[in-house]
């Protein structure tokens, strides 16, 4: 009976464990992630100063779930530079730089030859700003809330190119000012990225 009792032991832990590791591989199969990295091109909307779009970068991972085989919902961890150049007004001629970890969630159409569009909500956190006379206060808000959307094309390599548009929905500032306005972050980004 305890030989009995054993056999089905070490068949049940054998059958569970073979049953888990085919889960973890199925589960492995429905993931892509990824590395990319690119240009940013950023201005403020809405902002009561003369302002001109400045160049910036990003650059981070991504992991994308396979719903189907052209169904994906992918969620990146990006370092993102963003802000603006002012040309004149209140806070002067100045670069205001502000640093977000992005964290967009999107939804993704790809097309079987790797065309693809996508979609969906971002929350930047505030890593750093560079803003000339902001020094014992913040200029901009911890938190950022845009809405995202891009085209692109990936290979069946994995290599990948992508244009987006982020608009901002959310002030930049925590305490809007009359002279300044009540302003919210607007970027364009190109990206090369690599899928395995």
């Amino acid at each position: 009976m305890k030989k009995l009792l054993l056999l089905s032991s070490v068949c049940i832990l054998i059958s569970t464990s073979s049953f888990g590791q085919g889960m973890f591989k199925k589960l492995a199969q429905k993931l892509e992630f990824g590395i990319k990295a690119g240009g940013n091109y950023s201005n403020f909307d809405g902002a009561n100063f003369a302002t001109d779009p400045l160049a910036g970068f990003h650059g981070g991972a991504t992991v994308a779930f396979k719903v189907t085989d052209n169904f994906l919902i992918q969620q990146e961890f990006l370092f993102s530079m963003q802000g603006a150049k002012v040309l004149a007004g209140p806070l002067g001629a100045q670069e205001i730089k502000l640093s977000y970890l992005s964290v967009p969630i999107l939804l993704k159409y790809r097309t079987n030859f790797g065309l693809f569009v996508e979609a969906g909500p971002q929350v930047g956190l505030k890593l750093k700003e560079e803003v000339t006379g902001f020094q014992d206060i913040d200029f901009a808000k911890k938190i950022d809330f845009g809405v995202a959307g891009g085209i692109g094309f990936q290979s069946k390599i994995g290599l990948g190119i992508g244009a987006r548009y982020l608009y901002g929905i959310e002030k930049v500032m925590d305490k809007p000012n009359v002279a300044l306005g009540d302003f919210k972050n607007n970027n364009i980004q190109a990206s090369i990225f690599y899928t395995f």
